[in-house]
């Protein structure tokens, strides 16, 4: 069976992929006006288990419960078809893409030394800038 690969461990079958050719738009002739070239795929989320629920909540937050993608790009069916599909496949890793938690760091070890030595060398050449005392 076809998968969709989305992420490492995240596939979608092709089954669960709906795949419609049609006539694409725009200038071309007659090749472009007698050819089915333009790919439309979309992915119902809720019809799929292929996504876990988390993710199939994130989709359904950020794009919605059907996912589009469309290619009208190339001449040639079978392209715009792996076009379309890699950008479906872009769009829902967007979609499930969850940012790292930041965690906040303070300063290093070497960074606090060097913060101190700094600030004991400036002190020094403010003492030596100093009129002696003892004239």
């Amino acid at each position: 069976m076809e998968t969709l690969r989305i992420n490492g461990g995240t596939r979608i079958p092709l089954t669960d992929v709906v795949i419609r050719a049609s006539r694409s738009s725009g200038p071309g002739g007659q090749h472009a006006n007698m050819t089915s070239s333009r790919i439309e795929v979309s992915f119902d989320v809720r019809a799929s288990s292929a996504l876990s629920p988390g993710q199939q909540a994130l989709v359904l937050e950020r794009v919605g419960p059907v996912v589009r993608a469309v290619s009208q790009d190339a001449r040639s069916q079978a392209r715009n078809r792996q076009l379309a599909l890699d950008r479906l496949a872009d769009r829902i890793r967007e979609a499930i893409h969850v940012d790292a938690k930041r965690r906040p760091t303070g300063p290093s070890r070497n960074a606090k030394r060097k913060r101190v030595e700094s600030k004991v060398k400036r002190g020094q050449v403010k003492k030596d800038r100093r009129s002696p005392k003892d004239w």
